[in-house]
């Protein structure tokens, strides 16, 4: 199968597509003859992509714009549901997908054991979530443009915390290295540091870190 990307998907896509597209590469996971929810699918890129090739997906959002824009744009019926509430019959799907997700989540907990009830009893959740610690300069950033007061992201994780955070909730989890350092990361570096970003990014490439350190978390749990 083909995993060629287009522009459009790349732009319109809330996250790193090209990233994510390559994270589920990886796993080898995907298979047509299984059921697919993606859980906060925006603009509905991800669940587009897929259904076009063929696999059994549905998603889930709850901006009304973008459940808007997914069925005017791809004729995509997004579900309008939240990530601690998924209102699906219990054992409903063999794959979970999510993507820059988890950290927008106030309660986790209740999020993870939702995931698993609607798993079937060999199903994987994969996803993919922001380091808390690299991502820090980032928060400052948007907490301080929003001028709200809550977080941007009430629910970021370290390494530990992650690990921590799935085995509580009866999940083993694998952890998958997967490049983030492409056109669409150095354009977000460049919009929120300018120029002295693009410099620190080519000496300070985060897809060299110690894993504990990726801006990025990809993982697969079950």
């Amino acid at each position: 199968m083909s995993w060629k990307i287009q522009q459009e998907e790349i732009e319109l896509s809330r996250s790193n597509f090209e990233a994510n597209i390559r994270f589920l590469k990886k796993t080898r996971l995907l298979n047509k003859n299984k059921k697919m929810l993606e859980i906060g699918s925006g603009k509905g890129v991800m669940v587009n992509y897929l259904s076009k090739k063929g696999y059994d997906i549905i998603g889930t959002e709850i901006k009304d714009n973008y459940i808007k824009f997914a069925k005017n744009r791809f004729g995509i019926v997004l579900k309008k549901i939240s990530g601690e509430d998924l209102n699906f019959k219990n054992n409903s799907f063999d794959i979970v997908l999510s993507f820059d997700v988890f950290e927008h989540i106030p309660d986790t907990n209740k999020h993870l054991n939702e995931v698993r009830r609607v798993l079937k009893s060999n199903g994987h959740y994969l996803l993919q979530t922001p380091n808390k610690w690299t991502n820090l300069p980032f928060e400052i950033i948007k907490n301080k443009s929003l001028k709200k007061h809550k977080q941007y992201h009430c629910s970021l994780h370290n390494y530990w915390e992650l690990k921590k955070r799935f085995k509580e909730n009866g999940f083993n989890v694998k952890f998958y290295g997967i490049p983030v350092v492409n056109d669409f990361f150095k354009k977000k570096i460049k919009k929120q540091f300018g120029t002295l970003g693009l410099i620190i990014l080519k000496i300070l490439n985060p897809d060299y870190f110690p894993y504990f350190l990726k801006t990025n978390f990809y993982l697969v749990a079950r």
